[in-house]
């Protein structure tokens, strides 16, 4: 595997914790929602990553293993229902609807994908460094 493949790798990284990143924002952001239907609930969601194996071209050999984010799937844990007849946003029978998001999973799951990111962006400049000695190599003859 090349140094090339590495960078590629790293980048794909950092483009799928990014993606976990936003989506668990997106997940905080909307905990405390009310809304007064079960279908118009906001839904915690959580991005699908896989391995991706890259082919290179012509003789199906491996290049790279990469991260692929298939798309981002919302939880079908069951929402939070609670009986509160005096809120403005309460159904004909007095319920109100809390999304699925659980504050205390999602915490973990932002300091998850920091750390996963802060880790790819290490993996990129240690390649990158590994780069500029290797060309330091070929000035010095």
């Amino acid at each position: 595997m090349s140094l090339f493949n590495v960078m590629g790798i790293a980048s794909t990284g950092m483009s799928a914790e990014s993606v976990r990143l936003n989506t668990t924002a997106s997940n905080i952001a909307n905990a405390n929602s009310v809304s007064s239907s079960y279908e118009e609930t906001y839904k915690a969601r959580k991005p699908v990553f896989a391995a991706e194996l890259e082919r290179a071209q012509g003789n199906n050999m491996q290049k790279g293993v990469g991260v692929k984010v298939l798309g981002v799937v919302e939880s079908d844990s069951p929402l939070q229902v609670e009986y509160s007849p005096n809120n403005p946003m309460a159904d004909e029978n007095g319920y109100i609807y809390k999304p699925n998001v659980n504050i205390v999973e999602e915490m973990a799951d932002m300091m998850s994908a920091s750390k996963a990111y802060e880790t790819n962006v290490q993996i990129a400049d240690t390649t990158k460094r590994i780069f500029r000695r290797v060309l330091q190599l070929g000035q010095s003859r």
